[in-house]
């Protein structure tokens, strides 16, 4: 090939780089995160810290690990794609595709030769999330047990339904009433509170669920107007332990699904138990639960 040709493939090159790099390239930055974590938290701390800034707006989740929202300044609008990827059992990664919507061309233009406000300004927005997900990750522990057993049982329950956030309110609420008229009514009880969800909504993160105390089933229950009787099967399950406040004990819930879809086997309904009293307060990470995905 002569140097005129040489030359002339450089300058196409060169040429279709430029126009591929300053219109049709989808977005204006990428940042890339490692976090030491399963995809289910990264999904759940994006949402809890997007709700946090007063310039979020219209956060949409497509999948477990593809969102998007945008963030408003006051000189431009940033849209963000989040995508989250397993890496191993205990890390991910993320990347978060950034587009100035006002001022795209100006950025990609100025960009190669100096650091934009634009950078400057998505930097500092994905540290303070980096920052929040690295402290929550602290906060909690999830330690998968394998295949295990739900023993049967029996217990007295109530429904109740709303946002995997309010699950352990909702638990705390009612935890005294439900406890209270069965020590009143000489109902002995057997085991710890359970939880069993009845329905989960991963694209709006809420819950149907009956909070339970197990008991000893006689012939002669005592009625109450919301709380209702029923017995638990044993169940074949993935288990895991939780060790953190309750509020995020839904963790567990995205790991062991992630394992599931790895071990090729079908799950149902988290099944949670609870074995400290969170009214006593304490180290939130000595707080344990038993997590559990039936096998279907």
């Amino acid at each position: 090939m002569g140097k005129r040709k040489v030359v002339l493939v450089l300058i196409t090159a060169v040429l279709g780089l430029s126009i591929w790099y300053l219109f049709l390239k989808p977005h204006d930055y990428t940042v890339s995160i490692k976090a030491n974590t399963f995809p289910g938290t990264i999904n759940q701390v994006i949402k809890t810290w997007s709700k946090g800034l007063e310039n979020s707006q219209d956060l949409q989740q497509r999948d477990l690990k593809n969102l998007s929202q945008r963030l408003s300044f006051s000189d431009s609008t940033h849209t963000y794609e989040w995508q989250i990827k397993t890496l191993t059992d205990s890390t991910s990664q993320v990347k978060v595709y950034v587009t100035d919507v006002n001022n795209s061309f100006q950025n990609r233009l100025t960009m190669p030769f100096s650091e934009t406000d634009f950078e400057k300004r998505t930097k500092k927005t994905l540290l303070d999330f980096t920052e929040k997900l690295n402290e929550h990750i602290k906060k909690f522990k999830v330690t998968l047990m394998g295949e295990s057993t739900i023993p049967a049982s029996y217990c007295a329950y109530i429904s109740l339904k709303g946002l995997q956030i309010e699950k352990a309110r909702g638990m705390m609420r009612n935890y005294t009433m439900l406890s209270s008229f069965l020590v009143n009514s000489n109902v002995e009880l057997k085991g710890q509170p359970i939880v069993e969800v009845t329905h989960w909504d991963q694209q709006t993160d809420s819950i149907y669920y009956n909070f339970c105390f197990p008991l000893i089933k006689t012939d002669s229950l005592p009625k109450h107007p919301f709380i209702k009787y029923k017995a638990l099967p044993e169940q074949k399950a993935l288990k895991a332990i939780y060790n953190g406040n309750y509020i995020t004990s839904d963790r567990a819930w995205y790991a062991l699904e992630d394992q599931a879809k790895k071990l090729g086997k079908e799950v149902s309904l988290p099944f949670e138990v609870f074995y400290s009293n969170p009214n006593f307060g304490g180290d939130e990470l000595e707080w344990k639960a038993e997590i559990y995905l039936p096998l279907k």
